[in-house]
C-alpha cells in the first residue's frame, strides 16, 4: 500500500548567507526593531554560555542548552502580546527574557531553587515544564478557560521534536482541533530527542503533517530565521485570539550542545552534519543580514556583546548573592494548598534532617 503524501513547504525570509528572499514583515522594517531582535538572540547566547560554565564548576544544577536554537525563542516572544500565555519547556531562555523573567529567576531554578519559579515580573506565564510534552495538556486548559471567558488572546506552547511521539502531544492537539481553542503549539526541532535521532523518532514525513490528522493547520518553519519564525506565529496568533483556531508550527533547527550538561553530544552526533549545521546557526545568519543592509559594524557588534556580558554578569552576581531556600520549601510548591499526605511527608523530612545533622 502506499502512503500518500502532502507537501508542506517550509517557511523563510533569510537565506543561509542572510540575504533577504522577500519584504520584511511591518513590525520589523525599522533597523532598531531588527537589531532588539539580534540583542535578544546574542544576550541569550551569552547566558546560556555563562550558565554552562557555572554548572561546570558546580555553582549550579543540570543545565539545558539553547545554544543555535536562540531564534525560535526569539521569533515567538516579539509576537507574543503581553496578555497572552506562555507555557515553556526547558529551552525557551530567549522568550522568557523578553516575557519579564529575570535571568536571575532562570538561574536559581536550574539551581535547584523553587523561587526561581515565582517570577517578579510576570505572574501569568507558567514555569518551566520537565516531564516531557506534559505542558501541553496545560496549554489545551488554559486555552479552554480563555475560549470560554471569551477573552480574545491566545496561548503558546513549546516542546522538543522528540516531545511529538508522547501520547500527551497527540492528546493536547486532538482537543485543540476538536474543540477550536486559541492554542499556538511551537516544536522546536533540533533533530534529536536526547541521542534519538528525528528519523528513529516517526514515520511521518514532517512533525508538522501531525496536524493533517487532528484537522488544525500545520506550518513548517526555519527555526535558524527569527523574522520568518515571528511572521508565522503572529498568522499564528491572529487566528488563534480572532477565531479560536489552534496551529501546529514545526521550527527546524539544529542542537549545537549537549542535550543537557549531563550528556555528552560527541557520542552520537555526527561530525560533518554538526559542522554544517554551525555554519547556518541564527546569530552568524542574521549578523549578516545587518552588516549587508544596515552598516552593522565589528564595533558594534563588541558593544552588543559586552553589553549582553555585563547584563549577565550582574543576574550571576543576584543569583550567588541569594541566600539559601529554607529546608523543605520545595514541599509547598507542588500545590497552592498543602494536602496532608504533603504535610506529614515535610514533617518527617525535617525531622530526618535533624537526625542526620
Amino acid at each position: 500500500m502506499q502512503v500518500p503524501e502532502f507537501t508542506i513547504e517550509t517557511v523563510e525570509t533569510l537565506d543561509s548567507e542572510g540575504r533577504l528572499l522577500r519584504p520584511l514583515p511591518g513590525a520589523l522594517r525599522e533597523r532598531e526593531q531588527l537589531i532588539d531582535l539580534y540583542q535578544i538572540m546574542v544576550l541569550t547566547r551569552v547566558f546560556d554560555r555563562e550558565a554552562i560554565n557555572l554548572q561546570r564548576t558546580g555553582a549550579m544544577g543540570t543545565y539545558p542548552s539553547c545554544e543555535g536554537q536562540e531564534a525560535i525563542g526569539a521569533g515567538i516572544g516579539v509576537a507574543m502580546r503581553k496578555d497572552d500565555v506562555f507555557v515553556p519547556y526547558y529551552r525557551d531562555v530567549a522568550t522568557q527574557i523578553q516575557r519579564g523573567v529575570l535571568m536571575e529567576e532562570i538561574l536559581l531554578y536550574w539551581g535547584g531553587d523553587e523561587r526561581g519559579q515565582k517570577y517578579r515580573d510576570q505572574s501569568q506565564d507558567f514555569p518551566v515544564c520537565i516531564p516531557i510534552a506534559t505542558q501541553s495538556c496545560h496549554a489545551v486548559g488554559i486555552a479552554y478557560a480563555i475560549k470560554y471567558r471569551a477573552e480574545g488572546r491566545a496561548v503558546v506552547t513549546t516542546c522538543g521534536d522528540g516531545a511529538t511521539s508522547k501520547g500527551d502531544f497527540y492528546e493536547s492537539i486532538n482537543v485543540a482541533g476538536a474543540m477550536s481553542l486559541p492554542v499556538v503549539f511551537v516544536v522546536n526541532n533540533n533533530r534529536w530527542a536526547i541521542s534519538v535521532p528525528l528519523a528513529k523518532q516517526t514515520a511521518s514525513q514532517t512533525i508538522a503533517h501531525k496536524a493533517l490528522a487532528v484537522g488544525i493547520t500545520g506550518i513548517r518553519v526555519d527555526g535558524n530565521d527569527p523574522i520568518a519564525v515571528f511572521e508565522v506565529l503572529d498568522e499564528a496568533l491572529e487566528r488563534a485570539r480572532h477565531d479560536n483556531q489552534p496551529t501546529l508550527i514545526e521550527a527546524l533547527t539544529y542542537r549545537l550542545g549537549d542535550h543537557t550538561t549531563a550528556d555528552d553530544a560527541s557520542r552520537y552526533h555526527d561530525q560533518r552534519e554538526y559542522d554544517e549545521a554551525r555554519t547556518i546557526e541564527p546569530l552568524i545568519r542574521f549578523k549578516r543580514l545587518l552588516q549587508n543592509e544596515y552598516q552593522w559594524s565589528d564595533a558594534d557588534d563588541k558593544a552588543l556583546y559586552d553589553d549582553s556580558g555585563k547584563r549577565v554578569q550582574q543576574a550571576i552576581e543576584v543569583y550567588q548573592a541569594t541566600s539559601d531556600q529554607a529546608p523543605g520549601d520545595f514541599f509547598d510548591y507542588m500545590f497552592a494548598k498543602p494536602t496532608t499526605d504533603l504535610v506529614r511527608q515535610k514533617k518527617a523530612w525535617l525531622d530526618g534532617l535533624k537526625h542526620h545533622g
